[in-house]
């Protein structure tokens, strides 16, 4: 467990500690940005690797077990945290890598939603897998996750604001939320689904159907009760 505890620790540190930040924007100017990220890459793929490895080798420890309402209500709350993750994923946003540009234009598709789609999704999806597997490891290794995802909107919104300007970067923040439907509840966005397009919500809901019918064979645990 003190494995898995070090590569969660570090893990987050990694995302939230360099990504983001100013340390970022110093390495950047040193090295250069193609360095950078290949750095960055290559620390971030290593300590996943990490993380994965120690959870499967970590011994069950039960916190709160696994209550038989938590089951099917992941089941289905697992269904938007895909659809957040794939139509995120497939959707132009100036929140993703060398996609900056897009913050001259007014927000479209998932990002009216939320112009943290992915991480909004991943976040959901760890919270998910920590209530409803209730032991140490899955509180490390998700909550890792967790942390990550939630701090990450954050980071990334000021280092977009530094690398393209206030005025830019404001005027875009303001017409989308971090948090889903925030935005668009208190009138700063449109509320478009067609703007959404049929094939991102059907690729995620394909996906979801995949990955739980799968799941027994892919991860070696049913998510039925």
């Amino acid at each position: 467990m003190i494995s898995l505890t070090l590569a969660a620790a570090a893990f987050a540190l990694i995302h939230i500690g360099i990504s983001g930040t100013r340390l970022r924007d110093v390495l950047v100017a040193r090295a250069g940005l193609p360095l950078y990220m290949i750095g960055y890459s290559i620390m971030s793929i290593a300590a996943l690797i990490w993380l994965i490895s120690t959870y499967k080798a970590a011994p069950y420890l039960p916190t709160w077990g696994t209550p038989a309402a938590v089951k099917p209500l992941a089941i289905i709350l697992m269904l938007p945290a895909f659809l957040l993750v794939v139509i995120g994923l497939t959707t132009p946003n100036p929140t993703a890598v060398a996609q900056e540009a897009f913050a001259q234009k007014d927000p479209q598709g998932i990002v009216q939603i939320t112009r943290h789609p992915f991480l909004m999704g991943a976040a959901l999806w760890s919270l998910i897998h920590i209530a409803a597997n209730g032991d140490m490891a899955s509180l490390l290794f998700f909550g890792s996750l967790a942390v990550v995802s939630i701090a990450g909107p954050a980071s990334i919104d000021a280092k977009r604001r530094r690398s393209l300007g206030p005025a830019v970067w404001d005027r875009f923040t303001a017409k989308t939320s971090i948090i889903p439907f925030r935005a668009i509840l208190a009138g700063r966005a449109p509320f478009q689904p067609r703007s959404l397009g049929w094939w991102r919500p059907a690729a995620g809901t394909a996906a979801y159907a995949l990955f739980l019918g799968g799941h027994a064979h892919i991860i070696g645990v049913s998510p039925f009760p």
